[in-house]
C-alpha cells in the first residue's frame, strides 16, 4: 500500500511572535497550495498558534499543537483543552512526545488518556513511542515501545486509526546529532506496524503511518526515509530553518517513493 509522506515540524519552547510568523510565512510560500503527494504539518508553541494559523491559511501547511489535556475543561491551571485547540483551528497535535514522558514526568497511563482526548475531540494525532539509551543498550528497546504503544491503543477504536501518525522518537536521538541508522529506523516501525496488526488488522497495519524522529537533517533525511516502512519524520531543530526544513520535506516524497 501507498502511504502518503508526512513530515511535521516540532519547533518546542522555540521562536517569538516575530521570528515564528516569519518561518510560517517562508514556510507557506513555498508551500503554497494543497497536495496529494505530502502532508506538512508545523506545531508552533502555544502562544503563537493563531498568529502562525493566520499566515499558513490557503497553504498546504496544517497547524499543530505540541501537547492537549486530558480533561475537556475545568479549574486546571496552565492547562489548554482540545475544544480551544478546535477553536484556533489547530488540526494536529503531538501526544507523548519524550521530552514530556521523560523531563516532565508523563505516565504512559496520562499520555493514552490524551490520546483519547484528542481522538474523541476530532484532532488527528502524532502519537510519540520510542527508549531511551539505557533501555536500548539493555535489549528492552522493543519492549518499551509495544509497552507504550499498548497503553496508548487500548480505547483507540479502528476506525480512528485513518488520523493517526505514530512517530518513533529514540530519546538518545532526539537533540543529540546521533541519528539512528535507516536499518535501526526499519526496525523499529516493523516492531509498531506489528503491533497495530495483532491489535487491529493487517490492512489498518499496512496503511497506518508511521515517522521518524531524532536528529533528522537534510543530510541524512533521504536515507532514513527510504528505508521500507518509513513514511517521513517528526522534525525539531531543522524545522526552525526554512531551507532545511523544506529540503526534508523534498527528501520525505523523493524518498519514500523509492524506499
Amino acid at each position: 500500500m501507498t502511504r502518503r509522506p508526512f513530515v511535521g515540524g516540532n519547533w518546542k519552547m522555540n521562536t517569538d511572535l516575530e521570528s515564528g510568523t516569519a518561518l510560517a510565512s517562508a514556510l507557506a510560500t513555498e508551500l503554497k497550495h494543497g497536495s496529494d503527494a505530502i502532508d506538512v504539518v508545523v506545531f508552533p508553541p502555544y502562544p503563537y498558534l493563531q498568529s502562525v494559523g493566520r499566515v499558513i491559511d490557503g497553504s498546504s501547511i496544517a497547524l499543530g499543537a505540541q501537547d492537549v489535556s486530558s480533561e475537556v475543561n475545568g479549574p486546571l491551571t496552565g492547562e489548554v483543552s482540545a475544544e480551544m485547540l478546535l477553536d484556533l483551528g489547530v488540526k494536529w497535535v503531538l501526544v507523548g512526545h519524550s521530552e514530556r514522558r521523560h523531563r516532565l514526568g508523563e505516565a504512559d497511563s496520562l499520555v493514552a488518556e490524551k490520546f483519547a482526548m484528542a481522538i474523541e475531540s476530532g484532532l488527528s494525532v502524532v502519537l510519540c513511542v520510542g527508549e531511551t539509551l539505557v533501555q536500548r543498550t539493555t535489549g528492552h528497546a522493543h519492549k518499551v515501545v509495544l509497552d507504550q504503544l499498548a497503553s496508548a491503543f487500548e480505547c483507540i477504536p479502528a476506525d480512528a486509526l485513518a488520523r493517526v501518525v505514530i512517530a518513533y522518537e529514540p530519546v538518545w536521538a532526539i537533540g543529540t546529532g546521533v541519528a539512528a541508522t535507516a536499518d535501526d529506523a526499519e526496525e523499529a516501525h516493523g516492531v509498531i506496524r506489528g503491533f497495530i496488526g495483532s491489535r487491529y488488522n493487517s490492512e489498518l497495519a499496512s496503511g497506518i503511518r508511521i515517522v521518524y524522529g531524532g536528529s533528522v537533517v537534510p543530510v541524512n533525511a533521504k536515507t532514513i526515509f527510504a528505508a521500507p516502512g518509513v513514511d517521513g519524520g517528526l522534525i525539531g531543530g531543522a524545522s526552525l530553518k526554512p531551507t532545511d526544513f523544506l529540503s526534508i520535506c523534498s527528501s520525505a516524497m523523493i524518498g519514500i517513493a523509492t524506499g
